[in-house]
C-alpha cells in the first residue's frame, strides 16, 4: 500500500511539472443514486483533473451489481473501452467493486477496484491508478451523508438529490444490503440546503432518491417534513419522489404532496410480485393487499395519479397461478410504467439456494407477456390524455423534436419548432399517442402539425 502511494505521488508530481491535467472520463451504470454519486465524484475531481466525454487517461466506471445483466453490461463496456483506449487506466468503483471485495463476484481486466466508500475519496483513487497502483483497495469508513452534496447535475434539467443510502430489508434475492450496508439518512437540513442551491442554479425539478426511500429516518425529521420543506423553496417548479417502497407511503406524506401543485402526481412503487406466497419468499415485507391499500390511499387524494413499478418474473417457486396473480394486480393498478426483470440468482443471497427454479424459457415468456400487458395498459392511460393540456418540462431534442416529461411522467415530444429551451416548462396540448411517447403542440397553437 505504501509503495502504491509513493508511485501515485511520483506520477502526479511528474504531471504537475509538465503542467498537464490528467483527463478523466466518468461512465455511470445503474440507479439514480449512482448517477448522483457520479456527480459528487465529478465535483471533487474537477479542480485537479479535466473531466471529458471521450479519450481519457483514466476511465472511471461507476458500476452496478444488482442483477447479472447489470454486471454483464459493465464487463462488455470495459472490454470495449480497453480495445478502444489500450493505454488508459480503468477503475471500477461502487457496488460491483464491493461485490468483488466480499467474494460475491469476479472481474478481470481492470486496473483498480474501489468500493462505494472510496467515492468521497475519489481524488486519491484516481491518483493511485495514475500512479500504476493495481488491485482492490481496502475497506474504508463511509463518510456521513451530510458531507455528500452536488451543486449541479451536468447535462440535466432535473436534478437528482440523494437523501438515503443502504437498506435494512435484506430481500432474499438482493445484494443491496451486502454492498450498500445498513440504511443511512441525510439530515433534512442538509438536504434542503442542497436543494436550494440546485434550484438557485436553475434546476427547476428536484427528484429525491435513495436505495430505500421508505427507510429515510434522519435525526431531524422524516420524509414528510423533508417534502414539506422542499415545497417551500422559491423557484422550485417540480418536486418528485423517485422509487419508494409501499411502506414509505403514509397519509401524512400524501397530504403534504396534495398541499402544493408542484408535487408531481407520479408514484413509482416497486411491486416485484402480485402473489403473496412469492412476496413472502422474497421477504418483501408486505402483502398484495397492503400494496393495493397504498395505491388506494394515493388515488383517493390524486384521482389522476399515475403509477410505475418493478416486476420480477421467474422467482424460484413462481407457479403459473402466482404469475397470473401478478398480471391481475397490474391490470387493477393500471401501471403507466413497468420495469420488468427476469430473476437471476445472485451468489451470496438467500434465494440463490432456493429450490424449484423457473426455466429460462418460461421466464422469457412471462417477461414478454407482462411487457405486452404493460404496453396495452400504458396505451389506454396515454389515450386518456388526448386533447388535454399538460405541462412539459423541456429537456432536450430527440430526432429534431423538443421533448420532456409531464408531471405525471409521460415522455412528450413537441411538433414543429416552438421557441423553447431546456428547463422551460410549457403548456402542451396532446394530439397523438406514439408507441413510446406522447406527441403535442404548444398550448397556444390550434393546428396539429
Amino acid at each position: 500500500m505504501a509503495e502504491g502511494k509513493r508511485s501515485a505521488r511520483k506520477e502526479i508530481t511528474s504531471m504537475i511539472k509538465r503542467n498537464y491535467r490528467p483527463r478523466v472520463r466518468i461512465i455511470t451504470f445503474g440507479c439514480r443514486v449512482n448517477q448522483y454519486e457520479s456527480e459528487v465524484m465529478r465535483s471533487l475531481l474537477a479542480p485537479r483533473f479535466d473531466i471529458v466525454d471521450d479519450k481519457a487517461d483514466l476511465l472511471l466506471l461507476n458500476a452496478c451489481t444488482v442483477t447479472s445483466l447489470a454486471e454483464r453490461k459493465t464487463r462488455q463496456a470495459m472490454r470495449k473501452l480497453r480495445r478502444k483506449y489500450p493505454l488508459a487506466k480503468i477503475v471500477v468503483i461502487g457496488c460491483l467493486a464491493d461485490s468483488v471485495s466480499q467474494g460475491l463476484t469476479q472481474i478481470e481486466g481492470v486496473d483498480l477496484l474501489a468500493g462505494n466508500a472510496w467515492k468521497m475519496r475519489i481524488c486519491d483513487v484516481v491518483s493511485r491508478a495514475l500512479g500504476s497502483q493495481q488491485g482492490l483497495l481496502p475497506t474504508v469508513e463511509l463518510f456521513p451523508l451530510a458531507e455528500e452534496h452536488i451543486e449541479e447535475h451536468v447535462g440535466r434539467v432535473r436534478a437528482f438529490l440523494k437523501i438515503q443510502d443502504g437498506c435494512d430489508l435484506a430481500c432474499t434475492y438482493c445484494r443491496t444490503t451486502q454492498v450498500r450496508g445498513r440504511s443511512r439518512s441525510k439530515p433534512v437540513v442538509s438536504a434542503l440546503c442542497e436543494a436550494r442551491e440546485l434550484v438557485a442554479r436553475g434546476y427547476s425539478e428536484i427528484v429525491i432518491a435513495g436505495i430505500n426511500l421508505a427507510q429515510y429516518a434522519p435525526p431531524d425529521g422524516n420524509l414528510e417534513s423533508l417534502a414539506r420543506g422542499m415545497l417551500t423553496i422559491d423557484g422550485l417548479r417540480r418536486f418528485r419522489l423517485s422509487s419508494i417502497n409501499p411502506a414509505g407511503i403514509s397519509a401524512e406524506l400524501v397530504d403534504v404532496l396534495a398541499s402544493d401543485s408542484r408535487a408531481c402526481q407520479h408514484f413509482h412503487l416497486p411491486l416485484q410480485s402480485g402473489d403473496d406466497v412469492v412476496l413472502r419468499r422474497m421477504a418483501r415485507g408486505y402483502t398484495s393487499a397492503f400494496y393495493l391499500s397504498r395505491v388506494s390511499m394515493i388515488r383517493n387524494v390524486f384521482p389522476d395519479a399515475t403509477f410505475g413499478t418493478d416486476i420480477m418474473v421467474g422467482f424460484p417457486g413462481e407457479t403459473k397461478s402466482a404469475f397470473l396473480q401478478t398480471c391481475l394486480l397490474i391490470k387493477e393498478v393500471r401501471f403507466a410504467n413497468l420495469h420488468i426483470f427476469r430473476y437471476s440468482p445472485r451468489y451470496g443471497t438467500i434465494a440463490a439456494d432456493f429450490l424449484n427454479p423457473v426455466m429460462e424459457q418460461t421466464k422469457t415468456e412471462r417477461a414478454h407477456s407482462i411487457a405486452c400487458l404493460g404496453e396495452a395498459i400504458r396505451s389506454i392511460e396515454a389515450e386518456r390524455l388526448l386533447g388535454k393540456c399538460k405541462k412539459v418540462l423541456i429537456e432536450n431534442k430527440s430526432d429534431g423534436e423538443w421533448r420532456g416529461y409531464t408531471r405525471d411522467y409521460f415522455d412528450t415530444h413537441l411538433l414543429g419548432e416552438p421557441s423553447v429551451a431546456p428547463g422551460d416548462e410549457v403548456d402542451v396540448r396532446i394530439v397523438k399517442v406514439s408507441n413510446d411517447y406522447l406527441v403535442g403542440v404548444k398550448g397556444n397553437r390550434t393546428d396539429n402539425r
